[in-house]
C-alpha cells in the first residue's frame, strides 16, 4: 500500500510503499478516507512525544475516517506502530474507532476530533464542567483553543476568557460570542493587572494550552485574587509556550485550587473513545466552525512543514 513513511528518527514523513496490514485476531481492516495532520501528529512522527513509536520505519499520523469492510463509516484513533493513519489501509481493534454519524462527511471528521476532542475532555472528563461556569482558555488563538471556545459555549458555560497573542483572532473570537479578550503580547505588568481584573469577577476553570510565562501569570493572579472558597481548577493540555514554570508552595496553600492535566494516560482510553463518539455527535447535530483544506497523501512532502495558521490539513488517500 502506499502510505506517509518515517524512515529514521528526525526524518519527515515521505510517500513510499509500505506492507499491507495483516489483521491481528480481534482487529478489523479500515480502508481510510481522510486523516488530518495535527500538532500531534508531527509530534509523534518527529519521536518528540511521549507516546512516539520507537522503532522505525512506521506510518505516521494518529486518527483518521475510513470505511469498515462491511461498509461501516469509521473515525479510528491511535493506530498500533508501525502502522498509522496516513496510509490506504490500517489495521484497528473496535475499542479504537467509533461510528460517524451519517450527518458528518469523512473530511469533516478527520478534521474537528483532534483540535476538539482536547477541550471536551478537559471540560467534561477532567474538570467535570457544569453550565453556568465561568471558563478561561489560555492560548485561545490558535485552532484547539479557539475549538475549546466553540465546545464552552455548547456546553453552556455562562461566560469565556480568550488569551493569545494574535490581536485579530482575539476580535473574531470576540465576534464569535466571547465575553472578555486578554492579550499576551502586553507587557507583564500590564497582562498581571488584567489576569487579577478578571480573577476578581470569578474564574471556575482554566483550559491552559501554553504553560510557560503565560500559566504562571494567571496561577499568580489567582492566588492573589481569587475567592479563597471558590476552588480553580486548572487543566494543562499543552505546553506551546514552555514545558515549565516555577510554582511557589505558597500559591497552592493559599488557595482551593486544583491542578490537573488533559491528554493521552491522564483519561482512560474507553472515555477518550466515548468522547470522541460524543463530539462527532454533537458535530451532526450543530456543525462546528473549523477552517479545512484538502490534500492529496502523495502530497505529503509538500504539505507537512508548511504553516497552515489554524487552517486544518487532511490527507486523503
Amino acid at each position: 500500500m502506499k502510505a506517509a513513511v518515517v524512515q529514521s528518527a528526525g526524518q519527515a514523513p515521505v510517500y513510499a510503499e509500505f506492507p499491507d496490514p495483516d489483521p491481528a485476531s480481534g482487529q478489523d481492516r479500515i480502508r481510510v478516507r481522510a486523516a488530518a495532520i495535527s500538532q500531534l501528529a508531527r509530534a509523534r512522527a518527529s519521536g518528540k512525544h511521549y507516546s512516539a513509536a520507537a522503532t522505525y520505519p512506521f506510518v505516521a499520523g494518529v486518527d483518521g475516517a475510513g470505511v469498515l469492510d462491511n461498509g461501516q463509516r469509521v473515525y479510528f484513533a491511535f493506530p498500533e506502530a508501525p502502522y498509522g493513519a496516513f496510509a490506504e489501509l490500517v489495521p484497528m481493534r473496535p475499542d479504537q474507532y467509533v461510528p460517524i454519524p451519517d450527518a458528518v462527511d469523512d473530511v469533516t471528521a478527520a478534521a474537528i476530533v483532534n483540535p476538539g476532542i482536547s477541550g471536551w475532555m478537559a471540560l467534561k472528563e477532567r474538570a467535570a464542567f457544569q453550565p453556568g461556569e465561568t471558563v478561561l482558555i489560555n492560548g485561545a488563538t490558535g485552532s484547539s483553543g479557539s475549538f475549546a471556545v466553540q465546545i464552552a459555549r455548547r456546553f453552556g458555560a455562562g461566560r469565556i476568557i480568550a488569551t493569545g497573542r494574535n490581536a485579530e483572532v482575539l476580535r473574531e473570537l470576540k465576534s464569535r460570542g466571547v465575553d472578555e479578550t486578554i492579550s499576551l503580547a502586553a507587557g507583564d505588568a500590564e497582562q498581571a493587572a488584567a489576569f487579577e481584573a478578571t480573577f476578581a469577577r470569578g474564574i471556575d476553570i482554566v483550559l491552559d494550552y501554553l504553560w510557560g510565562p503565560p500559566a504562571r501569570q494567571i496561577l499568580a493572579a489567582s492566588a492573589r485574587c481569587s475567592d479563597p472558597a471558590r476552588a480553580l481548577r486548572f487543566v494543562q493540555i499543552g505546553a506551546m509556550a514552555g514545558a515549565e514554570i516555577s510554582l511557589p508552595a505558597a500559591w497552592l496553600r493559599s488557595r482551593a485550587n486544583v491542578l490537573m492535566g488533559s491528554g493521552l494516560g491522564s483519561v482512560a482510553p474507553d472515555r477518550i473513545m466515548a468522547s470522541m463518539r460524543d463530539l462527532l455527535i454533537s458535530a451532526g447535530d450543530e456543525p462546528y466552525r473549523l477552517d479545512v483544506e484538502t490534500a492529496a497523501l502523495t502530497d505529503i512532502t509538500d504539505v507537512w512543514g508548511r504553516d497552515s495558521g489554524n487552517r486544518r490539513v487532511v490527507l486523503t488517500p
